[in-house]
């Protein structure tokens, strides 16, 4: 109920919007020059463009890693502008598959357990605004398994 009332007002104020007749007016004067007044700027309702960062950890006496897993929620629409860092900074090689709301990070360098962290960048998300959070499920594959473990969760508010 809550979330068809924040619908119809998003509605009525983008509606109210475009058909105000003094949207952009050419000021008529006896100038030669012509300008614009009453511009406006509006976002696309219910999205914005943000980077998503988690950190996961690597345990120490585990398998080296084959692949990072990441299943993200509808409300997020994801691209392959990713980034994975190291516990000193540097960046790692991947390669990066999406499959619908899949994201396949594989690395073609396993990552062993002197690699205590990896920072991950999701560099281009549109997320909902509209939803209060996005809850991305995470799982890994381990050399020589292809067998997906569950590894947790990110959570990222929407502001």
């Amino acid at each position: 109920m809550k979330r068809t009332l924040i619908y119809a007002a998003i509605c009525s104020l983008a509606t109210t919007a475009l058909i105000s007749p003094d949207y952009a007016n050419a000021k008529i004067t006896n100038n030669k020059v012509a300008s614009i007044e009453n511009n406006m700027q509006s976002t696309p309702a219910g999205w914005q463009l943000v980077k998503l960062a988690f950190q996961l950890h690597v345990p120490k006496k585990g398998k080296a890693l084959s692949q990072l897993i990441i299943d993200s929620p509808s409300t997020v629409a994801i691209s392959n502008d990713i980034d994975v860092l190291d516990d000193k900074g540097q960046k790692i090689k991947i390669n990066v598959s999406l499959n619908s709301r899949k994201i396949i990070i594989d690395f073609p360098e396993p990552v062993t357990s002197s690699t205590t962290k990896l920072l991950i960048n999701l560099n281009k998300v549109y997320q909902s605004t509209l939803d209060s959070t996005s809850i991305f499920h995470l799982s890994v594959k381990v050399v020589g398994s292809d067998t997906e473990i569950p590894v947790g969760v990110a959570q990222f508010p929407t502001f």
